[in-house]
């Protein structure tokens, strides 16, 4: 049986998550969903950084900032969206955070019209 990275986090971060989306449903901004999350996190004993820089580089240059959504335990970065459904650019730019860090587990969390999640994972011998 393989072992899933940071398995324990995520699933934490899921049922959070879920609990978030049973509450609230469907149709409030992203912020809305950003906030009560982190509320969820930190009430279930994760330690947590709401719109982390990323600096993404080129050549050892800084070419640009990201901020993640939230950075859970220094592991796993949390894209969210409100979004009808999870869309192939939503991914990419997950998987580019992935790529502009050292963190190697990213969770794409939808609030839409039916709550949906992505897991990614980059390790860093592949970036």
């Amino acid at each position: 049986m393989a072992i899933i990275l940071h398995s324990d986090i995520t699933e934490r971060i899921i049922k959070c998550f879920f609990k978030v989306y049973n509450k609230l449903g469907y149709g409030f901004l992203e912020k809305v969903y950003e906030h009560s999350l982190m509320i969820e996190l930190i009430d279930d004993g994760l330690i947590c950084e709401r719109q982390k820089p990323i600096k993404v580089y080129y050549k050892d240059k800084v070419v640009g900032d990201y901020y993640a959504d939230v950075l859970v335990e220094n592991k796993v970065i949390i894209e969210l969206k409100a979004a009808e459904t999870i869309a192939e650019e939503h991914e990419f730019q997950l998987i580019n955070y992935l790529k502009a860090t050292e963190i190697e587990v990213g969770l794409l969390l939808n609030f839409g019209t039916k709550p949906a999640f992505k897991r990614k994972i980059l390790t860093n011998d592949k970036k």
